[in-house]
């Protein structure tokens, strides 16, 4: 009874191509060849937090915020840490390097951050979304409360005190070195970047603050009065009615792009010069090349949605899937997902693929030759490589393709069981692949693999080494 009441807890924090998957059961016997299974952890079902369960960016360890009576505490691997009044949901988060774990943790009315289990100083309060890691994992940064003040705690060190830090702008640039937040005083804003502050405006958009990946440059939106207009390393823009979307840099850093609105039309703005005006642009579309040559968004105008490539528009739709279109590693090919009535298909390189009743992920191989995709069928749900629909099961998860492209895999669910599939073949069925919360299949050579999975209460490091 016990398992089967934290299997149905698991089934409701996984998802499936937005679906809950169904049923959880028994794990199988056929292990594959050259699996090996270690044990990363147990999960106490009487003290758990469902919603809390995070893998590793490496997809090796595992945490979880557990409960008991008054306290709660987490988990790491399996070890207990020191139990404490209260542990602020979604700010346990591992280190990028996998390698460091840190939360928000409250303790006799007060809140604290705690690093490797070294708790920091005590606040009134600690901001959403933070603690948060250097790309490096090496430093740790947190907007907390003392008072009427807030200020930005970075390497355990306290800066300026503020009105306020917006919520969720606290960033480090890509190469660990600088950080920048959004803060208040009074009635202005303005961004801060090491230690310096801005210029003073009405108002910072700091959803889209962010560095360069060179780490040299620093973006954001600002407002004065009724006018938009972003702020590139501290030179202002032209003056808009609204930002709808970015600023974005290219992966070069040397070019900039953001949708601007105009009365009630929108255009994007691309090193300075504005494209066609629109009804709308789809915010989270905008997109660079890899190689930062061609840039790509969605836009919308009577009553069709289509994606404009280097100023090109292409074929209008009833839709187009959220999110940006994929461009290939090299930058040569882009795919995305139409709608058209009922239908769902993916347009690579122009082409319209075959219609479906709904359409995953799309995912090129490292070199750019091969996409895959999940697509929704009468008869299930299955991979699309290439163009060619393998097996059908009742749900198919994303798909990784290996170093070299030449092998894919993918997870799967039949009845109760859940499996990877490595080229076709079935690896052993557990209880739970788990594939959100950033888990996932991770190919570590052409010939090996590694995940997560759960059997009964027990969290195991699956690796594969592949025939």
């Amino acid at each position: 009874m016990v398992r089967r009441v934290l299997l149905h807890c698991l089934c409701a924090v996984f998802v499936w191509l937005g679906l809950a998957g169904a049923g959880c059961g028994q794990p199988a016997d056929n292990n594959g060849p050259g699996a090996a299974e270690t044990v990363i952890g147990e999960i106490d079902l009487s003290s758990w937090i469902p919603e809390s369960l995070l893998a590793s960016p490496d997809n090796r360890r595992i945490a979880w915020v557990a409960a008991t009576g008054d306290e709660q505490y987490v988990v790491v691997d399996g070890q207990e840490g020191k139990h404490f009044d209260g542990i602020g949901m979604g700010g346990l988060i591992f280190s990028p390097d996998s390698k460091r774990v840190a939360c928000s943790a409250r303790e006799g009315g007060k809140w604290f951050v705690v690093v490797d289990g070294n708790e920091g100083k005590r606040h009134d309060s600690i901001s959403e979304g933070t603690p948060i890691f250097s790309p490096d994992g090496k430093r740790t940064a947190y907007a907390a409360e003392e008072g009427s003040d807030w200020l930005a705690v970075v390497d355990g060190h306290g800066e300026k005190r503020y009105g306020s830090i917006h919520a969720g702008s606290l960033v480090f640039s890509p190469d660990s070195k600088r950080i920048a937040y959004a803060a208040e005083l009074g009635d202005e804003q303005f961004v801060v970047v090491d230690s310096e502050e801005g210029k003073h405006y009405d108002g910072i958009l700091a959803g889209d603050l962010g560095f360069s990946p060179d780490s040299k440059r620093v973006a954001y939106g600002a407002a004065m009065g009724d006018e938009r207009f972003v702020v590139v390393d501290g030179q202002e823009g032209k003056r808009y009615d609204g930002i709808g979307a970015g600023p974005v840099f290219s992966p070069d850093s040397r070019r900039v792009v953001y949708a601007a609105r105009v009365g009630d039309q929108y255009c994007v703005v691309l090193d300075g010069g504005e494209g066609n005006r629109y009804g709308g642009i789809v915010k989270e579309s905008l997109a660079f090349s890899p190689d930062s040559r061609r840039m790509a968004y969605v836009a919308m105008a009577n009553r069709k949605t289509f994606v404009v490539v280097d100023g090109e528009e292409g074929k209008g739709y009833d839709g187009v899937g959220k999110g940006p279109p994929v461009f290939s590693p090299d930058g040569r090919r882009m795919a995305y997902m139409a709608a058209e009535g009922e239908d769902r298909f993916v347009v690579l390189d122009g082409e319209e693929g075959k219609r479906y009743r709904g359409i995953g992920r799309i995912v090129f191989s490292p070199d750019g030759t091969r996409i895959a995709y999940v697509a929704a069928t009468d008869d299930g749900r299955c991979l699309v490589v290439d163009g060619q629909e393998t097996k059908h099961y009742e749900v198919t998860d994303f798909p990784s393709f290996s170093p070299d492209g030449a092998r894919i895999a993918y997870g799967a669910m039949v009845g109760d069981e859940r499996f990877v599939v490595v080229d076709g073949r079935e690896s052993k069925h557990h209880d739970i692949i788990m594939t959100s919360r950033e888990g996932r299949i991770v190919f570590d050579s052409p010939n090996s693999l590694h995940y997560l999975a759960i059997d009964g209460k027990t969290v195991y490091l699956v690796q594969e080494k592949l025939e």
